[in-house]
Parts: structure tokens; sequence; C-alpha cells
């Protein structure tokens, strides 16, 4: 019989934009944590299947791949049933997909702009939606949503999509509390800037200027980001609910 240190059995947790960065520090985590993993993708397959594989040799846990891009309601509804189909149901969500399409006010368009909120905003609420309505069959469940300091007091006007994005993710973050209360705790980490391939790309010396405004001098890596979401659906956070951690190193 399989164990982790969350509850007696063994849990599963779905995590949204899994196959790289904070979603694969947290696949990789909860793994470890003994979790059966859903490793949610959208067009990274050689990167998810490479994901599964190595979870699945490492620790005695199922992972299971689902391709859906989470801002359609019917493929989202589709991820939820096959993964009920194959778990029996889901205990832990991360919602972790997100893009970014920087550019200037004067070449940022309309489409580009909604489809930032559509996977970073829409796709949360879509996830957050039906997995938790799931969740409240059994009147038990954790979700932690991804946002950003840029949704609270960093902003950048080349990122106005995915700051308003992020700013509405926190809000989705305390009504969904509200809706699924007292049965689900729905929390988010305010993430600051993190070693992802969404940054790999950014200017040296813009870099370096964002990095001396940070107390501790560097980028964070995922797996500090994927260690506060465990941590959020821990018995250690049991009575957390509704709250933004900030974990910006002190920006």
């Amino acid at each position: 019989m399989c164990y982790n240190l969350i509850g007696d059995f063994m849990k599963t947790a779905l995590i949204t934009g899994a196959s790289k960065g904070i979603g694969k520090a947290v696949c990789y985590l909860f793994a470890e944590k003994g979790f059966n993993i859903i490793i949610n993708y959208n067009s990274s397959y050689e990167l998810a299947e490479e994901l599964r594989k190595d979870i699945t040799s490492k620790y005695n846990v199922d992972a299971l791949m689902i391709k859906c891009d989470v801002s359609n309601e019917e493929e989202v509804k589709n991820m939820v049933l096959e993964s009920v189909k194959k778990f029996g149901k889901i205990d832990v969500l991360i919602n972790n997909a997100g893009i970014s399409i920087d550019s200037t006010l004067e070449d940022k368009t309309k489409e580009e702009f909604k489809r930032v909120l559509d996977v970073n905003l829409l796709g949360t609420f879509l996830v957050s939606k039906y997995v938790g309505m799931h969740m409240m069959e059994y009147r038990n469940g954790k979700i932690v949503n991804i946002s950003s300091t840029n949704g609270i007091d960093t902003y950048y006007p080349e990122s106005m999509d995915y700051d308003a994005s992020k700013a509405g993710v926190i809000s989705l973050t305390h009504n969904f509390a509200k809706e699924f209360s007292p049965y689900i705790n729905v929390n988010a980490i305010a993430a600051g800037w993190v070693n992802t391939s969404m940054n790999e790309n950014l200017d040296e010396e813009y870099k370096n200027k964002e990095i001396d405004k940070i107390l501790l001098k560097r980028f964070a890596d995922p797996i500090e980001i994927a260690k506060v979401a465990y941590f959020l659906v821990s018995e250690d956070a049991s009575y957390i609910n509704g709250s933004i951690i900030r974990v910006d190193g002190g920006y």
C-alpha cells in the first residue's frame, strides 16, 4: 500500500502547465512525497513524456499525461473526467499554466492580449471550476494558484496583459475560497522572478538591474516555489485559506 506525508493513502495531484519550469518542479516534489501525478500539457508533448517516464522510474507513483488547452472548456471537462477515471479522484490542483507575450504598447495586439488572459485567467477559472466541483463531491481538496507579484505591485507596461491576468488570478483565489468553503482550501502564490524558460531570454543588463532590487540578490529556483505549494496543500497549512503568499526574495 502506498502512502504520502499528507494523508494515510496515496493522493493525486493535477498540475497544469506541468512540462517545464515551476510545474515540472512541482511534479517532481509531489511525486517524491508520494502523490500520483497528472501532467497537463498543451504543446510540449516530448517534455511531458520525458517527465512522466522519469517520475515513474524514480518514485513509487503513477503518472498520467493529458493534453489540454486550459482555456478550452470542453478540453478541461475531458481532462477532469479522464483524471477521475484513472485515479478515482483529484485531491490537489496546482494551477500553474501561464504564458506571457511581452511587447510595447504600440505593438501589443488585441489577439495577444486576449490569448494571455485566456490561458492565465480563464484557464485558472475553468480548471478550478470543474476540479473544484469534483472535490466538493468529497467535501475535501486543496487548490493552489500560481500568481505573481505582477498582479500586486510590480508592474511592467510591456507585460500589462500578464500583470492583469495575474491580478485576476488573485481575485479568483479569494472568490473560489469563499465559494468552496469550508471544504476546500484555495490559496495562491505570488511569485517574483523565477529562473524559468519564460525569463531565459532577458537582456543581461536588465536582468542584473532586477536582481539588484531583490534582497536575496538572485532569482528563485522553481523548486523554491514548488516547496511553498507543497506546504499549502499539507496539514501544516490546514488553517490557511484565501491567502496570497508572496515569494519574491524580498523584492
